[in-house]
């Protein structure tokens, strides 16, 4: 039996995993608290163009100089990248079903809005951006080239941006309980002291 694989499987199991990252984001998007308070329309444009962008970068093949590749992809590679790729979503899916009916889409404080700290919350403030930007660095080295790097850090900036808007939200909402919360996890990573 071989463990061979090769970048066009590794590139369509990637994209299968991203498939059901959204498959599980459509089927609990209908299991939501009301919003009593949102993001303007302006803010949510500013971070939802960013991030489609990000993506088309990683996913999107006619782009010439920017599919300079950076590195031969090897066995390793496409290996390592599949098991960061199914490692993200799993994280974010198991942050998504941890947050419940508290989640959304857009920054919003929800009727009943509950300070989240279990489940992955415990360590990291913004998990499902963790997950998303670890199965993007996997996908992107099964991929290996330029522009996947650059949406990468679009994405990343987006999300840093966007998670310091969530938290201003928090902090009016829950103060000092927020607070504690922020200097006990890290925003993207755990704190490890």
């Amino acid at each position: 039996m071989t463990w061979a694989m090769n970048a066009d499987t590794a590139s369509r199991l990637a994209a299968g995993l991203w498939f059901l990252l959204l498959f599980v984001w459509l089927a609990l998007a209908f299991s939501m608290k009301k919003a009593k308070k949102q993001e303007t329309q302006w803010e949510r444009l500013q971070h939802t163009l960013a991030i489609i962008f990000g993506f088309w970068l990683l996913f999107e093949n006619n782009w010439k100089w920017l599919n300079l590749k950076l590195w031969p992809v090897t066995q390793s590679l496409l290996w390592i990248g599949l098991g960061l790729t199914a490692a993200g979503v799993a994280i974010s899916i198991w942050a998504r079903v941890t947050l419940g009916a508290n989640w959304s889409s857009v920054v919003t404080l929800k009727e009943d809005h509950e300070l989240i700290r279990k489940g992955p919350y415990r360590w990291v403030r913004h998990p499902i951006y963790t997950g998303i930007l670890v199965s993007f660095i996997g996908t992107e080295l099964i991929k290996g080239h330029l522009r996947g790097w650059m949406g990468l850090a679009i994405v990343l900036a987006t999300f840093y941006f966007k998670a310091r808007r969530e938290e201003r939200f928090l902090q009016q909402e829950f103060g000092a309980g927020f607070e504690e919360h922020a200097r006990r996890t890290g925003m993207f990573l755990p704190k490890w002291t």
